[in-house]
């Protein structure tokens, strides 16, 4: 029997999110980048197998590849393959983007950092991140601000239940 047409939820949402990433870099850009992934590795992702907290994307030959990202293989995968979970992989981005990303990171100093992977239809997205990284003194501001945040959201509820 054929599947109905119409959106697949199944495959919608997100994979994995850095947190990390968003601690120790501010982010001033956003891409979004397609990924060359072997099958085993699209599997794993569908079991929701990936740490990309220590990852990175670096410049080679003009090009842009994840660095560091590990996509354990899932027992079921085949037993003739050895799996390289650490493998470097190409992002998939146009040519204006590519240049402007490596542009950015020659010329300014920024890095690019992953900061989130989904799936987009049957594909899997990364959204790499043009980031510079904080001083230890911008972090406990950040955290300052989010507590200032957190209090005063508190105070505001006990002050409309009172009124």
């Amino acid at each position: 029997m054929a599947k109905p047409k119409g959106k697949d939820k199944s495959n919608s949402g997100t994979i994995a999110l850095n947190k990390r990433a968003r601690h120790e870099y501010h982010i001033d850009r956003r891409y979004e980048a397609g990924m060359a992934l072997q099958g085993w590795e699209l599997k794993s992702l569908r079991a929701g197998r990936i740490n990309f907290g220590d990852s990175y994307a670096i410049v080679r030959q003009g090009e842009i590849f994840l660095y560091g990202a590990s996509i354990p293989p899932l027992i079921s995968a085949s037993s003739h393959y050895v799996a390289d979970d650490r493998r470097l992989r190409k992002l998939l981005l146009h040519r204006e983007e590519i240049d402007q990303l490596i542009g950015a990171v020659e010329r300014r100093g920024y890095t690019m950092v992953p900061t989130a992977m989904y799936w987009k239809g049957n594909r899997v997205k990364i959204e790499i991140g043009l980031a510079l990284g904080k001083q230890q003194h911008d972090k406990r501001a950040a955290e300052k601000d989010r507590d200032w945040g957190r209090e005063k959201q508190r105070t505001m509820r006990a002050h409309n239940r009172v009124a």
